[in-house]
């Protein structure tokens, strides 16, 4: 295997046993899944989504992708994907954001949507603390500890990873700060570039090592033997998930087309420094398993070395 890491995410809320042994039949090597607690349809909850995928699976590191960190408190969070990672043998990856886009989430968890951002970043400090020592005391904005202790402590050391998605700055500080790795949406290879240098950069500024950064992108993705007809799979399915019209943004923002169209946008992102690369499906429910074989089969071998 090359250096590049390829995941996928689970498509819905049920047969994810049955979806996450497939992903690892076909080689992937990441399972992500995002949550909201509601949204524009049927949501997912990382936590309960990968726990069962875990339990279906040998190999396949499970990824969050994300945790709406702002919407927990911090020591639950903790102690869930501290469960997560020993239930797993250590293949747990904590992938978190902040969200906001769906207010009244945040109004029915009695968070202020305007908080989001500084809960998640005290949160990171908190969590990371919680993993990696014991007997924690703390004093912050939104988070009291007095000598707490997460046992089993997680499997992996010091910590599982860390990811950190967004668009923005705030976000590319944040991953630079608490983080291992960048996982960007809705991202142009110009874009992924940018970030990853003034990521790097940032990391410089706040004393942390460059060389571990692990840049990544998450790429909705809908393939088929018809170009056209993967294109509009893919603004179809990202038209009813953000509703709003993607007919102009497919060739922007996804990775859609043949599987050789595909191929060559995907280089694009490789080429802009991503290591890690998520491609969920963007398309029909009937057609998610074939879609899910020809990323696996036609689409990341061309990027396997040996």
């Amino acid at each position: 295997m090359g250096d590049i890491e390829f995941g996928t995410a689970l498509p819905t809320t049920d047969n994810i046993g049955e979806f996450a042994q497939r992903a690892e039949q076909l080689g992937f090597d990441l399972l992500g899944c995002g949550e909201h607690v509601m949204f524009h349809g049927p949501v997912a909850n990382t936590f309960i989504s990968l726990s069962v995928a875990a339990g279906a699976t040998q190999k396949i590191k499970l990824l969050s992708s994300i945790v709406l960190l702002p919407l927990y408190p911090a020591a639950l969070v903790a102690k869930m994907g501290a469960a997560l990672d020993v239930a797993s043998h250590g293949r747990y990856n904590f992938g978190v954001g902040i969200g906001g886009e769906f207010p009244k989430e945040f109004e029915a968890c009695g968070v202020p949507v305007k908080q989001r951002g500084s809960r998640t970043n005290e949160a990171l400090e908190v969590i990371t603390r919680l993993w990696t020592e014991e007997k924690v005391s703390f004093e912050g904005r939104y988070t009291t500890l007095n000598e707490v202790s997460i046992e089993p402590a997680p499997v992996q050391k010091p910590r599982p990873p860390i990811w950190v998605a967004g668009r923005k700055e705030p976000a590319m500080k944040r991953t630079a700060k608490y983080a291992d790795g960048w996982l960007p949406y809705m991202y142009t290879p110009e874009q992924l570039h940018d970030s990853i240098e003034k990521i790097k950069s940032l990391r410089k500024e706040y004393g942390r090592d460059v060389e571990s950064f692990q840049p990544g992108v998450f790429i909705f993705t809908a393939t088929h033997a018809d170009g056209d007809k993967g294109r509009e799979m893919a603004a179809n399915r990202l038209g009813k998930q953000y509703a709003q019209d993607f007919s102009k943004l497919i060739g922007k923002y996804a990775l859609a087309g043949t599987p050789e169209e595909c191929r060559k946008r995907l280089q694009e992102y490789i080429d802009a420094g991503a290591k890690t690369v998520i491609l969920p499906s963007a398309c029909p429910t009937d057609y998610i398993d074939e879609n899910t074989r020809l990323i696996g089969e036609e689409i990341i071998p061309s990027f396997r070395s040996g």
